[in-house]
């Protein structure tokens, strides 16, 4: 696709149709306040932006990311950390640090991840890509029917994947982005444990589905780094997954930015629970034997 020119007179190149841009003609390091309400507005419509060659130091890269509101390392893994500033996250893939399942940052906090900005300090030469997926295309694919039932929804996320089954929150299925209005799938495969207003089999059938979908490749872009990269993606409307097929080095350092509050529709329907299951099962009775009985009644006239 060919470049689009900011008002800035950046380089802007969309990788793929559905999200994703790879920016040119800025060195973040020096990013005045116009330039941070420029990123905001390119991440608005990109949700996820790459700047190569940016090389950041440590400092830089928390004094970067300070403008977009509180920073955090990681509320359960930062004691992995062996660095400097403690608003810094580092991931090693030797380590066992890959984050390969397709996860959206922190939906096991109330208020979970606005933003991620990460630094490729260390990235094999071939292997070891990222992918994200667009939230709000995989909704918006969804027939009306789906999207309509969805909407009604809400869903618990834990911390399972960090042994911090304890940490936990529920959130809409679907989201509203606070800035652009569209409507997002909040749920992943790494965090999402139960739709709150289903049973079980009716949970993970729905699950499945849904943290499928929006694996769609139409709904993706992918990534491959070079080290000094920045990248940094809308934790509102995205997810993503590393891609594991390589044996060298990966090194990352992100710092995350904290405040979000996600909002949708108000669940229609009761949690489900044990009492309330028998309770419609009661009720499903009753109205299927009124039926019966009104259609004997009919044949019998």
């Amino acid at each position: 696709m060919a470049a689009e020119r900011t008002t800035n007179q950046w380089d802007v190149k969309r990788l793929a149709g559905a999200l994703g841009a790879e920016v040119h003609g800025i060195k973040l390091a020096q990013a005045d306040a116009g330039d941070i309400a420029e990123i905001k507005r390119l991440l608005n419509e990109h949700m996820v932006l790459f700047f190569p060659g940016q090389h950041m130091s440590q400092e830089e890269h928390v004094a970067f990311g300070r403008p977009f509101g509180p920073l955090e390392g990681h509320p359960n893994l930062s004691e992995r950390n062996d660095i400097e500033y403690p608003e810094i996250f580092q991931l090693t893939a030797s380590q066992g640090g890959i984050a390969d399942e397709w996860h959206t940052d922190l939906t096991f906090l109330p208020q979970p991840a606005l933003m991620s900005i990460l630094n490729m300090l260390t990235c094999p030469d071939s292997g070891g890509d990222t992918m994200w997926t667009s939230l709000c295309a995989a909704f918006e694919a969804l027939s009306p029917p789906m999207r309509d039932m969805c909407e009604g929804l809400s869903a618990l996320h834990d911390a399972h994947p960090h042994d911090r089954s304890d940490r936990m929150a529920i959130h809409p299925v679907v989201r509203t982005h606070p800035e652009t209005g569209r409507k997002a799938l909040y749920v992943n495969e790494h965090f999402t444990r139960r739709i709150v207003e289903m049973s079980g089999p009716e949970s993970d059938a729905m699950l499945r589905f849904l943290t499928r979908w929006v694996q769609n490749p139409q709904f993706t872009v992918r990534y491959h780094w070079s080290a000094g990269t920045i990248g940094m993606w809308d934790n509102r409307a995205t997810q993503h997954c590393v891609l594991n097929d390589f044996d060298e080095e990966r090194i990352i350092q992100r710092v995350t930015v904290m405040g979000d509050l996600p909002e949708g529709a108000d669940p229609r329907w009761q949690p489900w629970t044990q009492d309330a299951a028998r309770s419609a099962m009661s009720r499903h009775d009753r109205q299927l034997a009124g039926f019966l009985k009104g259609q004997g009644a009919e044949a019998a006239e």
